[in-house]
This record gives structure tokens, C-alpha cells and sequence, in this order.
């Protein structure tokens, strides 16, 4: 009898699943269509009947030889290569030394790109010698198939933020909780947020309902919080953007939330949010690893403000988030020209909402 898999809904593909899930993708019209009008724009109208069978044959023969995992990240590292070289001022890491190859890690990051935040993760790690993490996305993220089929191709496991009902919501978190701890177990790392959500007002903090969430799996193995907890190898990393591409729609919503008690979201917000944290100038970004917390901790809320410590700690404050603070002591003349350019540019009524968001960093680290 063939064993049950637990975790399929879930979990990312196996080698084995990678050649289905590419043939599934090639076949996807909104996929095919996606790409038609991103590369050609306008011509799609009246040429797609000739673009989508070329674009279809295209990516038959690129990716023909791909069959493994490995060989997908190798491909994602060639396109972050691009993409770090036409949106960054370079990309820069510390505290890689705390980590040891072929050991499992829970990174707790501060969340600021749906996208790049666990990209740059990656990009440190995979640079280093170490594996690629296994990456929690939130099924809302997932709408369309083709999304579902690229982020379980690249890794990611699902987190089922639209189980309903108090049954079917401890079903989904028991599942998460025993397949996180079953991966790390097994040598492989994950990235997960530090909370659902980005942080659109710039502050970083730790939900302890995510750390009750890791603990499910020791509950029910009558293990004490702090000793399941300790096995995790949890390590706290702060992710530092010195610009945001998407600061302006963030407070915007911040915005009309204050004012309006609301904020309605477009049905594409989510993947335009990620095409601009792609292709957005991003300045110079640091990625910060913490090293693997084992004590100082009891309870949730405990672990929860160890964890924020370590990251408003670790996080690197450029030039904007002095300025934005009224530190003008620590900025160059010609960095305070530059932020005062861009300041210029956000709307009157939501300039309050950006500069705090720049500043809460600041604010966080005087906090520790």
C-alpha cells in the first residue's frame, strides 16, 4: 500500500514533479498570455495568434533539459544576477558565519517585499555554499494556477490563510507546524515572515501567534516551549532596502486606512506589488543573519522580543532612515539632496506616512 503523502497540498515539488509542473505551465493560456504582453505589449491584439504558439515553443526547448529542482534555482540565480545588477547599488551580507552548511535553519525575517525579500535570503545563502530555503507564501498570493505551479517550483510551501472554521484552521496550522518542523529535521532550512503582512509602516515585529504556530508539533509531542523551540535552530534576519520601490503604495494604504477606515485592494495589487519590488531601484540592500537563538526565552512573547531585538539590532540604517528620523547630522550633503529629491515626489498628504515609515528603524534600534 503507497505510503500517504501528508504534505502534498502544501509542500514544493520533488524532481520527479518538476517536468508535470513545466509541461502544466507551457500549457497555461494566462501564463502564455502574461508573457505575451509583457514582451510585446500592444502587438498581442492583433499577433497573438503567432506570439503564443512561438512563445510556447520558446520555453519548450529553454527549459527542456530542466528535470530538478537544483536546476531551476541555478536558472532563478542567473535572472537574480540581472535584476541585482539593474536595480541595486550591490547587494551585501553579515553574520553568514553563525550558520554551518547542511543544517537546518528557521529564518524569521522581517518582511518588507512579497517577493525579494526571500530572493535575497537565498541569494546569500546559495553564494556561500549553503542550500536554498524553503519559502512560506500565503495562498492568497496564489489566485491564479500558473502562480501556484511557479512558487512550488521555486520552493515555496503553502500557508493557508483562507481555511475556515476553528476545525479546518487547526487542521491547516497543525499541518504547516509538523511539516516545517519535519523539514528542518531532515536538513532542510525555511524562510517565513516574521507576521502575515509586510510591514507598510516600516516597523519589524514578531507575532508571537507565528511562534505558537512553530510550537504546535512540540505541543503535541508534550515537549516544554523553550526545548522544542531550541531545536529549531531559529534565526532571526533583518532585511534593509534604502529604497522601497513600493513606498508610495504603501502609504497610500496607510493612507486611506486612517482616513477612510479602509483599504480596498485591486484584484492584481498583489502581483503588481511583486513586478515593482522586482524591477524597482532598491539602492543598496543588506541582509543580516542572526545567530540561532537557544534560550533567553520562556514563552511566546518572550521568544517574540528576543527575535525583534536581534533584528532592530542588525538592521543596517542608510542615509534615509537618519534623514527621515530629523538626524541630518548623519547624512552627507549630497545624500540629503537626494532624499529631499525624492520627498518631493509623494504627495503632500502622504508624506508624513513615508518619512515615518524611513524612520521607524531608527526609532526601533534607540528601543533595544
Amino acid at each position: 500500500m503507497a505510503e500517504v503523502d501528508r504534505f502534498a497540498e502544501i509542500r514544493p515539488y520533488n524532481d520527479d514533479e518538476v517536468a508535470g509542473a513545466i509541461e502544466r505551465l507551457v500549457q497555461d493560456d494566462e501564463f502564455i498570455g502574461a508573457i505575451a504582453r509583457y514582451r510585446f505589449g500592444n502587438l498581442v491584439g492583433w499577433l497573438g495568434w503567432a506570439i503564443r504558439p512561438l512563445i510556447r515553443a520558446v520555453l519548450r526547448r529553454k527549459w527542456a533539459g530542466v528535470t530538478t529542482v537544483r536546476q531551476v534555482q541555478l536558472g532563478v540565480s542567473r535572472y537574480m544576477e540581472h535584476m541585482i545588477a539593474g536595480s541595486t547599488r550591490g547587494v551585501t551580507f553579515s553574520g553568514l558565519e553563525h550558520l554551518e552548511p547542511g543544517k537546518g535553519y528557521l529564518f524569521v525575517s522581517n518582511h518588507r517585499d512579497i517577493a525579494m525579500d526571500p530572493a535575497f535570503v537565498n541569494w546569500g545563502l546559495f553564494n556561500n555554499g549553503f542550500d536554498t530555503v524553503r519559502i512560506a507564501i500565503g495562498d492568497n498570493l496564489l489566485r491564479k494556477p500558473c502562480a501556484t505551479e511557479l512558487m512550488k517550483l521555486n520552493k515555496s510551501f503553502i500557508v493557508k490563510r483562507s481555511a475556515k472554521g476553528p476545525r479546518e484552521l487547526m487542521k491547516t496550522l497543525g499541518d504547516l507546524s509538523a511539516y516545517i518542523g519535519e523539514s528542518l529535521a531532515g536538513g532542510h532550512s525555511i524562510w517565513i515572515a516574521q507576521k502575515e503582512g509586510r510591514a507598510k509602516d516600516g516597523d519589524d515585529r514578531t507575532d508571537p501567534a507565528i511562534l505558537k504556530m512553530f510550537y504546535m508539533e512540540g505541543k503535541k509531542q508534550k515537549l516544554a516551549f523553550a526545548d522544542y523551540m531550541a531545536r529549531l535552530n531559529i534565526v532571526p534576519v533583518s532585511i534593509s532596502y534604502e529604497c522601497d520601490p513600493t513606498d508610495l503604495a504603501k502609504a497610500r494604504e496607510l493612507y486611506e486606512k486612517a482616513h477612510h477606515g479602509r483599504y480596498e485592494k485591486g484584484e492584481f495589487e498583489d502581483i503588481e506589488s511583486i513586478v515593482a519590488g522586482i524591477v524597482g531601484q532598491k539602492g543598496r540592500v543588506h541582509v543580516a543573519f542572526g545567530a540561532p537563538i537557544r534560550d533567553g526565552f520562556d514563552d511566546p512573547d518572550g521568544l517574540a522580543a528576543l527575535i525583534d531585538r536581534t533584528i532592530w539590532s542588525s538592521y543596517h540604517l542608510f542615509a534615509n532612515n537618519f534623514l527621515a528620523a530629523g538626524e541630518r547630522d548623519k547624512a552627507s550633503a549630497d545624500e540629503a539632496t537626494a532624499y529631499a529629491e525624492r520627498l518631493d515626489k509623494v504627495p503632500a498628504e502622504l508624506r508624513d506616512l513615508w518619512r515615518a515609515m524611513y524612520a521607524k528603524p531608527v526609532e526601533n534600534a534607540k528601543n533595544i
